[in-house]
């Protein structure tokens, strides 16, 4: 069987477009070869266009940068990445899934479950793992609103924007092709009647390239209001990883504190007859030690000798945070409860803190008494 192909009848409107669009294409193809061989004039842009289209090259080249380092920072693995993308194209939401954080706390309270969470490292492994998977949860909030706060907006002005201005440029650097085509064709004009021809199509494409020039102009210009807009993603950006990561630090003192409490408790189980528990502290003090010594943190304790409570102790709330300049000092973080007592040889100005096992000077102006 003899294959047939049927070429669709042209109707002579058809043919004369064609005809001219295909002529457009020679036109502008043979003037763009002779400007690169030199042979051949071009229009040059005004200084402020120039410098229009070089901020926005700019702009553009930095964002595609910014927006692909963030999501490699955000999700390490490419293989996500891509499977995320694929999803994002198919406008599909991409499946939940475990971090890598959450998957070790999740490992973690397994395991300490297994060896029992009432023993020493079997308890501590679940608090450890409880604590992971906070820190997990944390992630994935930040990641959503970095998400939603700073990349969307700059995959908006990619998706959006961006297109719009290439687009407009390429017919605008079609429109300036004509142009200098038309002004090649006055040039070379050779009668009075082929020269009114030429000037007559010089104007229309004068016009045409001014048009367009100011449509791209317009579009440039708009560049300003959207790094303007990129600099309030920007800050909301940070304040996310501020929250962020005030949240992971709160989290990391909480689970110090429970393990240094964890592991006290553990030691007043095997020494039930010789340790009492401080009542307001969950401390040990003793005094007269002549045995062994147990050491927690920073507390010292001796065993088959009694244990009395820390005096004069109360609890107070830390007003600011701060950092301690070396080992004898407690670092302190604001709004927490702590507890503090006078020690001789301290100025009034200091006065000794202690948080769970850890203890330190901290400065009296830093902390209210509790009532």
């Amino acid at each position: 069987t003899i294959m047939e192909f049927r070429v669709p009848k042209l109707t002579l409107p058809d043919m004369r477009q064609f005809t001219s669009d295909a002529t457009t294409m020679f036109t502008r193809a043979k003037q763009f070869t002779e400007e690169k061989l030199g042979n051949a004039e071009k229009t040059e842009y005004d200084a402020n266009f120039e410098n229009l289209q070089m901020r926005y090259d700019k702009t553009k080249h930095w964002t595609e940068k910014l927006k692909s380092q963030t999501e490699a920072s955000l999700q390490p693995n490419p293989n996500t990445r891509m499977e995320d993308f694929v999803y994002l194209k198919l406008d599909r939401k991409p499946p939940d899934r475990v971090n890598n954080t959450e998957q070790l706390g999740l490992t973690m309270i397994e395991a300490g479950n297994d060896f029992g969470p009432g023993t020493a490292y079997g308890g501590a492994l679940v608090k450890c793992g409880e604590a992971q998977m906070k820190l997990g949860q944390a992630q994935q909030t930040f990641i959503q609103t970095t998400l939603q706060n700073f990349l969307q907006p700059l995959s908006n002005f990619l998706e959006g924007d961006c297109k719009t201005i290439q687009k407009e440029r390429k017919t605008l650097e079609k429109k300036r092709l004509d142009l200098d085509a038309s002004k090649a064709k006055v040039r070379r004009a050779k009668t009075l009647e082929a020269r009114q021809v030429s000037e007559s199509e010089l104007r229309i494409t004068q016009t045409d390239f001014d048009r367009q020039q100011e449509i791209t102009r317009l579009l440039l210009e708009g560049v300003s209001s959207t790094q303007a807009h990129h600099s309030r993603s920007l800050n909301e950006f940070v304040d996310a990883q501020t929250e962020y990561y005030a949240k992971c630090y709160q989290c990391m003192k909480d689970l110090q504190a429970q393990l240094s409490l964890w592991f006290l408790t553990q030691i007043s189980n095997q020494y039930p007859r010789t340790c009492e528990p401080s009542p307001s502290l969950g401390l040990y003090n003793r005094s007269n030690s002549t045995k062994s010594t147990v050491q927690v943190g920073n507390i010292t304790g001796a065993h088959n000798n009694e244990y009395t409570p820390l005096s004069a102790s109360k609890q107070a709330r830390v007003l600011y945070d701060y950092d301690a300049t070396d080992s004898t000092e407690l670092s302190l973080l604001a709004d927490e409860i702590i507890y503090v007592h006078t020690a001789p040889g301290l100025s009034k100005d200091w006065m000794m803190g202690q948080r769970g096992t850890t203890k330190g000077k901290v400065p009296a102006s830093y902390i209210s008494l509790l009532d």
